[in-house]
């Protein structure tokens, strides 16, 4: 199973995993009941998670709505730290996630558009350096494994931190390395490469740890959340999260 899912999303573009995997992955989800690990996005309860990952990383994927450890986190952190489930917002989620859409399209206190260049998910067809809304238009903006993938990371927080009203606010997740700094160079254009060098073949750069620095030159107030370590081994256990998953939160600037 392992070597299958890491083929997979190796090699297929992510636009066709999006439409067809989960169908294939809740069939799977039959042969993973029990009540060892649960989803707090979609609530169901398995023995265990899915592997996932190029490296595949145990007790990862949900089968039912293709949650991942950080998907997981993102959602108890908009539980727990946030009013994203009470308050009226007005919500841009760019890329969105196929296990937060429905979720999120659920929630009545939301006006949610979804936004993306590529993704069939998406209801709105958008290029992250150029974001089709005026000025101040959103209360929140997710945005979650998007930068490593685009031309110019500043120009499309620019645009983030345009599109954020006065008291906005988002989460832009990316993979981020134990590097003093971001590697990127943009004479590299041969797909094996870019994943020598970046981590996969469709990254541009490779961040350090001056991701939240560097993403603070584009204006947004970038700060990073260690809401995974106020949590205990029990909650963590349970939801099967990331140990060391920092939350990139935003602020308009």
């Amino acid at each position: 199973m392992k070597s299958i899912i890491s083929f997979v999303i190796r090699y297929i573009p992510r636009k066709y995993l999006q439409l067809v995997s989960h169908f294939f992955l809740r069939v799977l989800a039959i042969f993973y009941q029990g009540n060892k690990v649960t989803c707090n996005v979609c609530g169901s309860h398995f023995r265990k998670f899915l592997p996932y990952g190029r490296k595949a990383r145990e007790n990862a994927l949900c089968p039912n709505c293709l949650a991942l450890e950080r998907h997981r986190l993102m959602w108890l952190f908009l539980q727990k730290e946030t009013q994203f489930f009470n308050k009226p917002l007005k919500v841009l989620h760019i890329a969105p996630e196929l296990c937060f859409i429905d979720s999120m399209n659920k929630l009545p206190n939301l006006e949610y558009i979804t936004g993306d260049i590529e993704s069939p998910l998406a209801k709105v067809k958008m290029d992250v350096h150029q974001i089709p809304f005026e000025a101040n238009t959103f209360d929140v903006v997710f945005c979650n494994h998007v930068m490593e993938h685009v031309e110019d990371d500043i120009l499309a927080c620019q645009e983030i931190n345009r599109v954020l009203k006065n008291t906005g606010w988002g989460i832009i997740q990316s993979p981020v390395y134990d590097l003093p700094s971001t590697i990127e160079d943009k004479s590299i254009t041969d797909p094996a490469m870019r994943e020598k060098l970046f981590g996969q073949r469709d990254h541009v750069r490779k961040y350090g740890n001056d991701y939240a620095s560097r993403l603070s030159q584009s204006g947004l107030k970038v700060s990073e959340n260690h809401f995974v370590k106020s949590l205990s081994k029990e909650v963590v256990s349970k939801y099967a999260l990331p140990k060391d998953e920092v939350i990139f939160f935003c602020e308009k600037g």
